[in-house]
C-alpha cells in the first residue's frame, strides 16, 4: 500500500464525479526526476509494442505496452526477500510496500474498501479491535484518516498500514484483505484499494496537442513516485531478486491488466505476445549489462 507523492494527480484515475467503466483506472505521473541507474539494477532500456484499440468510452486510442516488463519473470516477493520501501532494509519487519497508508482514489474506492472490511474477522485481521475502537464499535468506520496533504488514506498503526498483519499474528504477516480474499476463493484485487492491486503496473494516459490519446502500460519505478520514491533504498521492479516467476507478467497479472485496459485490448496484447514467442519469462538486462553491450557494439564499429 503506497503513499502518493503530491505531484501525482489521481493515481488510479477514479473520480468522485465520473466513474470509469468497470474498474479501468489510469495512473498518471508528471515531472519525473532523473535517476542514474545502479550497475546491478534492472535497465531502463525497454522494447515496446503498440496498436490502436478502443478506450473506456469506445473511442480509438493508441495503446503502448512495455514488452520488456510484460515478458519478464517479475513477481511479488513479499515475505520471500522483499526489503521494503523505507530508507533502510526492513526485510525482517515484513512491511513490504505497506509502510504508508494507501491513498484512496474516490468514493467508489472507499465504498469497496469498507465493504471488504465488513467481511474481515478477528482471525483475518490483527488490528480489527483497534479499528473497531476508532470507529466507535464499527471497524469499517475506523480504517481511514486524512494525511498532511488532506488526502484520504488508510489508517497507519505502529509504522505501517492498519490492514498489514505483522509477523507475530497467528495467521502470519501480510495484508489482511489479500489473505481473506484468497481464503474466500476470491480475487484480492476485488478487496484491496486500487493502488494496492495495481502496483507494480503503471498505466498512464497522455493526450497530445491534436487531442490524440495514448495509453502506456509499464511498471512503476522509484523515479515515478517523485521525491518520496527517491528515498526508497530498494524497489522490487528494479531488482533482479524479484524476477523469479514461472510465467511472464502478461499472463501472471492477467486479471489486473484486464481491469486496467479492458478484455478486448488484453486479448490483442496476448495475441501479439504469443506471436512474438513471448511465452517463457525472461529476466531483463541490468544497467551494467546494457552498458557493456553498447560498449562492445561501439568497438565493433
Amino acid at each position: 500500500m503506497l503513499e502518493l507523492p503530491s505531484h501525482l494527480t489521481s493515481l488510479p484515475g477514479r473520480s468522485d464525479d465520473v466513474e470509469p467503466p468497470g474498474r479501468r483506472v489510469a495512473q498518471r505521473a508528471l515531472g519525473w526526476p532523473v535517476v542514474s541507474e545502479d550497475h546491478d539494477a534492472i535497465s531502463t532500456e525497454r522494447e515496446w509494442i503498440s496498436f490502436e484499440g478502443a478506450g473506456d468510452d469506445g473511442e480509438t486510442v493508441t495503446w503502448m505496452f512495455d514488452v520488456t516488463f510484460l515478458a519478464s519473470s517479475y513477481e511479488c516477493i513479499y515475505g520471500r526477500g522483499c526489503r521494503g520501501i523505507e530508507e533502510t532494509d526492513t526485510t525482517a519487519l515484513q512491511r513490504g510496500c505497506c509502510t504508508h497508508g494507501a491513498h484512496l482514489t474516490g468514493k467508489a474506492d472507499i465504498a469497496d474498501l469498507k465493504a471488504a472490511t465488513r467481511r474481515l474477522t478477528d482471525d483475518d485481521w490483527q488490528f480489527r479491535a483497534l479499528a473497531r475502537k476508532a470507529g466507535r464499535g464499527k471497524p469499517h468506520l475506523g480504517i481511514l484518516e486524512t494525511d498532511e496533504d488532506g488526502d484520504t488514506v488508510t489508517r497507519r498503526h505502529d509504522g505501517a498500514c492498519i490492514f498489514l498483519n505483522r509477523p507475530d499474528h497467528p495467521g502470519g504477516a501480510g495484508c489482511a484483505l489479500h489473505a481473506a480474499a484468497l481464503r474466500h476463493g476470491e480475487r484480492p484485487l476485488d478487496w484491496k484499494p486500487d493502488v494496492c492491486w495495481q502496483v507494480p503496473l503503471r498505466l498512464e494516459y497522455l493526450t497530445d496537442t491534436l487531442e490524440r490519446d495514448t495509453r502506456t502500460l509499464t511498471d512503476w519505478r522509484r523515479r515515478d513516485w517523485g521525491d518520496g520514491g527517491l528515498a526508497f533504498h530498494w524497489w522490487c521492479t528494479e531488482s533482479t531478486e524479484a524476477y523469479v516467476g514461472h510465467e511472464p507478467v502478461w499472463r501472471s497479472l492477467r486479471d489486473e491488466i484486464v481491469e486496467l485496459v479492458g478484455e478486448a485490448v488484453y486479448d490483442e496484447l496476448a495475441r501479439r505476445m504469443i506471436a512474438r514467442g513471448e511465452t517463457t519469462p525472461t529476466v531483463p538486462p541490468t544497467a551494467g549489462e546494457t552498458r557493456t553491450r553498447l560498449e562492445i557494439s561501439r568497438r565493433r564499429r
